[in-house]
């Protein structure tokens, strides 16, 4: 069924739509293969162009700046992980079972699939991982937020955080709650693989999702 499914990407991160063309679709591809490889810092358009064989300024057709590709990148990313939740929730009543649901989708390691045939979805999670947060920890952050390029972030983000306060209506922060949860994700990944005396690695236990679980279960449904 998730095949079939034709997800949306924010159409201000783009000049025009990569998907439309196969040049675009393999620009998308290959930038993805480029960041995971070399890291955002040191990617450019003009590497870009050498590896798909293509001018420099035919990448400059479809994204204004290697910015813009990151925040489309991301976009494809929250758009993706909002439908695996709205999917993994639907038809369930329970709104605590929704957020359990939702926190095992968020802490999951991705597999590919059918859904981006041109998206190598498990690069893209650890592209999310360790260089999404500069998409937004920029100076230009309030006018592209003015602009809405941070739509899908936030539709996913009041997604979880209607769970939360279904789940107890007297929590005053859903959206901080998960926001962080969604940040600490992210970064306890990244801590792992790269600066494990920041965080806790215990064999064979996922501890990243015991710990959000954990911080769920007290802080908002008051258990444990």
């Amino acid at each position: 069924m998730i095949r079939s499914v034709n997800i949306a990407i924010n159409n201000r991160t783009y000049l025009k739509d990569p998907v439309s063309s196969e040049l675009g679709k393999k620009i998308i591809k290959q930038s993805i293969d480029m960041i995971h490889e070399l890291g955002f810092e040191e990617f450019t358009f003009r590497k870009l162009g050498l590896r798909i064989a293509s001018p420099e300024a035919s990448v400059y057709r479809y994204f204004e700046s290697k910015h813009k590709l990151l925040l489309y990148l991301a976009s494809c990313y929250w758009a993706w992980m909002d439908y695996r939740i709205a999917f993994a929730t639907a038809n369930i009543e329970s709104p605590e079972d929704r957020i359990m649901r939702s926190l095992d989708v968020l802490t999951q390691k991705v597999t590919n699939d059918d859904v981006f045939t041109h998206i190598d979805v498990v690069k893209l999670q650890m592209i999310v991982t360790s260089e999404s947060s500069k998409a937004y920890l920029t100076k230009q952050v309030d006018s592209e937020n003015r602009e809405g390029l941070f739509s899908d972030y936030k539709e996913l983000v009041a997604r979880v955080s209607k769970f939360i306060s279904d789940a107890n209506p007297n929590y005053p922060f859903p959206q901080m709650l998960i926001s962080t949860i969604i940040e600490s994700i992210h970064h306890q990944r990244f801590f792992a693989a790269h600066l494990p005396r920041l965080t806790n690695v215990i064999d064979g236990e996922d501890a990243v999702r015991s710990f959000v679980k954990e911080l769920v279960l007290k802080t908002v449904l008051k258990k444990g």
